[in-house]
């Protein structure tokens, strides 16, 4: 049995269900909460689409890990370990992602002038994608 494409397939499957459940606990707020006001509508939806960007460092990662496996630069092996930590890393840094986006959009909507300040916490859960994304390149 042939190995090699596990890692790759690892990061990038963590990454997307790591995205898709940030994006619906975001998005489930994000729509409740733009029944009830009138305003700011963009700046929610935004917000919701934050938890997205993990799967595209999961897709980045599985095409830069393919080509160093097929280079033998990366064995199957140590893509395994490296696509499992960093996709788990990915897929909890989205869940969680999603949970500040969800509470920061319910705070913006009952306070309007904090719109801007809301999208910290969700940036700040994201810096943590992107150092797991760099320690991918490290360690390949």
């Amino acid at each position: 049995m042939d190995y090699a494409m596990v890692g790759p397939a690892l990061v990038l499957g963590l990454g997307c269900i790591g995205s898709s459940i940030g994006c619906g606990i975001s998005g489930m707020a994000c729509q409740g909460v733009m029944s009830r006001v009138e305003e700011n509508h963009g700046a929610f939806i935004a917000m919701s689409a934050m938890p997205s960007s993990q799967s595209i460092y999961g897709f980045v990662l599985m095409i830069l890990m393919k080509g160093k496996i097929a280079l033998g630069s990366l064995s199957p092996m140590s893509a395994i370990g490296i696509g499992l930590s960093i996709g788990l890393a990915l897929m909890l840094s989205s869940i969680y992602q999603g949970m500040c986006a969800a509470t920061g959009v319910q705070a913006a909507a009952k306070q309007p002038s904090i719109l801007g300040k809301c999208f910290i916490a969700p940036g700040i859960v994201e810096s943590f994608s992107i150092f797991a994304f760099v320690f991918a390149i490290l360690l390949m």
